[in-house]
């Protein structure tokens, strides 16, 4: 059933932004401090018995220097630097095979697929990256509340670092060309994407399917569906706690992160989707800062979204944006 706002109230939902006063300098602090551990990235020629592209298994340096795996799928038989969509993975998910990864190379793109620190063990793809870090204070099993007590620990300040990392790779590669980078993902990899366009530097386009880790105090409210009933029972079990917990989430929300947004943008939203509700896509999209943006509604779906027709208007929208 449809759960949320009308669709004429979703368009124009904008809620009052939570943003600590210190957001742009955590961010600032984070991600110069990462860049400063940085190595080179290393690009091991993978034998992926594809025959029309080249894949290269990547190591580079994420949050504090920490090693990320990620796939380098490049078009065979191509010449000169290519444009490249950077790809984030759904949560529990992981880089899994590149076999998995044909779509952009396909439309003629290099295509950097990002591994998930920690995850990898929720029943689709694989990850081979750990996530160093201490589990912290007592916290809801999964990942959206590690490391919540404070913006510093939290779980999503690695990842997004990682993600921006992962742009700062594709972006230095001699086959990629730096000012045609797309970024993309669905879901968790949504949230993640919108992330690395806000807080990355320029890049040419943003895919955003059904963005996850958007306006989370009001996933929480109307919401009973995972990951955001961890954040609930995080909460219903640590009632002391609310206030801190949110106070962190709002570090690593989509409605703040997008507002520092440039790139033009395309989002998918479901109105029957309780897992990422529609008003959560909808408060980060109607921040959106880009110079242009469009949202894909798709009325009878849930999670799922548009699927391949999502991925059809995505390929027509990165033909204009890339070229």
């Amino acid at each position: 059933m449809l759960i949320d706002m009308p669709l004429a109230e979703l368009r124009s939902y904008r809620p009052e932004p939570s943003e600590p006063a210190d957001f742009d300098d955590f961010w600032q602090r984070t991600l110069a401090d990462a860049r400063a551990q940085a190595a080179p990235a290393q690009f091991a020629p993978y034998a992926s018995g594809l025959r029309t592209v080249d894949v290269f298994d990547v190591t580079f340096t994420g949050y504090a220097g920490q090693p990320v795996r990620a796939w380098l799928l490049l078009p065979r038989h191509t010449e000169g630097p290519l444009p490249c969509v950077v790809e984030f993975i759904g949560y529990q998910g992981g880089r899994g095979f590149p076999h998995e990864y044909l779509t952009w190379s396909a439309a003629g793109y290099a295509n950097l697929v990002m591994d998930n620190r920690g995850q990898g063990s929720g029943g689709h793809t694989h990850a081979v990256t750990p996530d160093p870090a201490p589990a912290g204070a007592p916290h809801t099993p999964g990942y959206l509340t590690r490391g919540i007590e404070s913006p510093q620990t939290s779980y999503y300040r690695r990842l997004f670092t990682d993600a921006v990392r992962a742009v700062d790779t594709a972006r230095a590669h001699p086959r990629i060309d730096p000012e045609r980078i797309a970024v993309y993902g669905g879901s968790q990899g949504g949230g993640i994407a919108l992330a690395a366009a806000a807080l990355g530097g320029p890049v040419a386009a943003a895919l955003l399917d059904v963005p996850f880790l958007c306006h989370f105090r009001r996933a929480a409210e109307i919401t009973d569906a995972g990951p955001y009933s961890e954040l609930v029972t995080f909460v219903r079990t640590q009632r002391h706690r609310e206030q801190e917990a949110f106070a962190t989430l709002d570090y690593f929300d989509g409605v703040n992160l997008a507002a520092r947004a440039t790139a033009p943008a395309l989002f998918s939203v479901a109105l029957m989707d309780a897992v990422c509700p529609p008003s959560t896509v909808f408060a980060a999209y109607n921040r959106w800062g880009g110079p242009h943006k469009d949202i894909r509604v798709w009325k009878f779906n849930g999670h799922e979204q548009g699927g391949a027709y999502q991925t059809d208007e995505q390929i027509r929208f990165l033909e204009k944006a890339l070229g």
